[in-house]
């Protein structure tokens, strides 16, 4: 049985507490690197290690970190991004609800490998507890010298605020974020410049998930080798994996990165609950591409999705029965995407508004002839057109269940109504 690590602390009696996470061993590996090691040694050790973001995008860790100009004149910020707004997403809540001090051990020794002196956590309006929990645990960090000036005698400082957004799903974008931590609209920017070099108040900033700062602490204590040893060698480590949908066990569970979709489906979810036959999994969050029951034989990490057609995304499952009507799954799906874009891009902010009436309209019953094919050549417009990956995802997602259930949208043009009884 898989040894839990991100969610070990998470069953203990107050686990959110300092006091927990102390006994458990926590801030021994801030403890090691503030007294041996230099900023650059950390980076080598999260480079060797091949973490990944867990935020959806699985860019290399390490190589991030290493971006940011040494220069020790220019001021540097670290920012944990704690939006999740992604539909089918629930993992990081349960870092920052049950073990808020591995995040924040994790930020100390992220902020000290790059250099930087203040850190914020941008976590999403609604997440009003989680919130408090994180600043009941920093200030108790505070009190323990783990946070604030000369931490450990080591020389380094480093203060950390929560930050609440506004419920804007487009500040999961990294540049959208730090748009509005600087109090403006949340909007993205355009890259080049990165964030690494060019991100809050114009200084060198790095963003990075919840989940993927909270690995760092244990990749410091048990090593780069011990990480890599543990699922695919591309894409390893620990991962929490969110189920949900027509299963009969949802929940969040913490598996080796590369475990079968339909292991995952079956034996940790126990199948569907109405004990109908699965007929379609999303496997990284609504933006990810939907896969048919006959093509969840996959392994759940960066390559081997992205090689079937999709992608692992923030690792939200949604599991549906053969009872779904994948037409109006995706118009649901468009709706959201719709009403979620900022509106800075016109591929988006245009296309997206048409793909809605359509899908509305295809639907409810008034679908007409070349609607399928109408709904391919916006996707194609808006794909790769956009300052951030939002329309990407709208319509990778509706691509997605144009390719595997085409049938469904031609019968609903043709018979006006749902092929679903």
């Amino acid at each position: 049985m898989f040894e839990k690590v991100l969610l070990k602390n998470a069953d203990k009696p107050e686990s959110h507490r300092i006091k927990t996470y102390l006994k458990g061993g926590g801030y021994e590996a801030l403890k090691k690197v503030l007294k041996g090691y230099q900023p650059d040694q950390v980076i080598q050790i999260v480079k060797d290690s091949n973490l990944r973001g867990r935020g959806g995008a699985g860019f290399p860790t390490g190589l991030k970190w290493g971006f940011v100009p040494k220069d020790p004149t220019v001021p540097k910020y670290l920012c944990c991004n704690a939006d999740e707004g992604e539909p089918g997403t629930f993992k990081d809540r349960q870092i920052i609800e049950k073990d808020p001090h591995q995040l924040i051990e994790g930020m100390a020794i992220a902020a000290y490998a790059i250099g930087a002196n203040k850190a914020f956590i941008y976590i999403r309006g609604e997440f009003a507890f989680g919130a408090r929990r994180l600043e009941e645990a920093i200030a108790e960090a505070y009190e323990k010298g783990f946070l604030g000036r000369d931490i450990l005698g080591s020389g380094f400082d480093l203060d950390i605020t929560v930050h609440r957004g506004a419920g804007a799903y487009i500040c999961g974008e990294e540049t959208a974020l730090i748009e509005s931590l600087e109090g403006d609209r949340g909007q993205p920017r355009f890259k080049p410049p990165f964030p690494a070099v060019k991100g809050l108040y114009n200084s060198p900033t790095v963003v990075n998930n919840v989940e993927t700062l909270s690995c760092v602490p244990h990749i410091i204590l048990k090593g780069a080798d011990w990480f890599r040893g543990i699922g695919p060698e591309k894409s390893p480590g620990p991962k929490l994996f969110c189920l949900s949908g027509h299963v009969k066990r949802p929940g969040v569970y913490e598996l080796p990165m590369g475990i079968s979709l339909r292991d995952l489906v079956e034996e940790y979810g126990g199948g569907t609950r109405s004990g109908r036959k699965v007929k379609a999994v999303i496997p990284g969050g609504v933006s990810a591409p939907m896969l048919p029951e006959s093509r969840i034989d996959v392994d759940m990490d960066f390559d081997s999705l992205a090689q079937a057609g999709t992608m692992l995304g923030s690792g939200g499952v949604i599991v549906m029965d053969e009872s779904t009507c994948i037409v109006k799954v995706a118009k649901r799906i468009i709706e959201f995407f719709h009403h979620e874009s900022c509106g800075k891009c016109t591929p988006c902010r245009e296309g997206l508004d048409w793909i809605d009436k359509i899908m509305k309209r295809l639907e409810g019953g008034n679908g007409r002839k070349g609607d399928v094919e109408l709904l391919e050549d916006l996707c194609n417009n808006i794909f790769g057109k956009t300052f951030c990956p939002l329309g990407d995802g709208a319509v990778m997602a509706l691509r997605g269940a144009i390719n595997h259930f085409r049938d469904e949208f031609e019968y609903h043009i043709e018979k006006r109504t749902c092929m679903v009884a």
